[in-house]
């Protein structure tokens, strides 16, 4: 059978960002502190894309020393990223079933408590459970295409399609993530592209939504886009783990 995301690669320019991301990746897992010490700069990473991430969907980003994160957005975005490691596998084998897991606890405080069973149930508009069936069908082993090419797919899909009511930024972005990990791109997962789209928040949202139409320099632009946003959360993870060397 055709992999439906080798015309992907055939797009101008693609295969060389893609190529650049990968290098990039490679170079940040080669740095000296992330060869033994990477656990620490990779719960940093994960932290650092939470907060990202939950800013982006309008959420706070500041984390009290004491006491609880009282924003539900950035609370919500914390806890995804503290499940992404536990749920790779699952993420892997049955993706519709930990994107509803990510859900619940993206949006857990941003509904009111008679509505919680609500969460993790997609919208049930037409259209809505075939896209994300073939999506899954794409996570679990469905496609070839490299790591970058996929979590853009995944993070755009999401994105566009918008299955779930609330967070649905939060979530899309931590499954790109997941995504990243789980292709073996970023196994230890210390790039931190969240950074990237927060700091070019209005590009993201203009590219985000020309890939949505399914034009191909929409597709194109997204593509490029997100595999920048790897290579500079490769220069973030690199800051991190260079602010962890001893004595610097």
């Amino acid at each position: 059978m055709t992999d439906p995301l080798r015309p992907l690669l055939e797009l101008s320019d693609v295969d060389d960002a893609v190529r650049a991301a990968r290098d990039a990746v490679d170079a940040v897992h080669a740095h000296p502190t992330n060869r033994r010490g990477w656990p620490a700069t990779a719960a940093e990473a994960s932290v650092r894309a939470a907060r990202a991430s939950a800013a982006l969907d309008g959420g706070a980003t500041d984390i009290p020393i004491e006491g609880e994160v009282s924003d539900p957005v950035l609370a919500g975005a914390l806890r995804v990223a503290e499940a992404i490691g536990p749920m790779l596998s699952t993420w892997q084998r049955a993706p519709l079933q930990a994107l509803a897991r990510l859900h619940v606890l993206a949006a857990a405080d941003l509904v009111p408590h008679e509505q919680a069973q609500t969460l993790g149930r997609p919208r049930t508009e037409r259209g809505v459970s075939g896209r994300l069936s073939v999506l899954a069908s794409l996570i679990a082993g469905g496609t070839e295409a490299p790591g970058p090419v996929l979590a853009a797919v995944v993070h755009g899909e999401l994105l566009s399609l918008a299955p779930f009511e609330n967070a649905g930024g939060v979530v899309a972005r931590a499954a790109a993530r997941m995504t990243l990990i789980g292709t073996g791109l970023d196994p230890k997962g210390l790039a931190v592209p969240e950074v990237f789209c927060l700091r070019n928040a209005d590009r993201y949202h203009a590219t985000v939504r020309a890939f949505g139409t399914g034009d191909r320099d929409g597709v194109r632009e997204w593509l490029l886009f997100c595999c920048e946003a790897i290579e500079a959360g490769c220069r973030e993870a690199t800051s991190i783990a260079d602010a962890a060397v001893p004595g610097e």
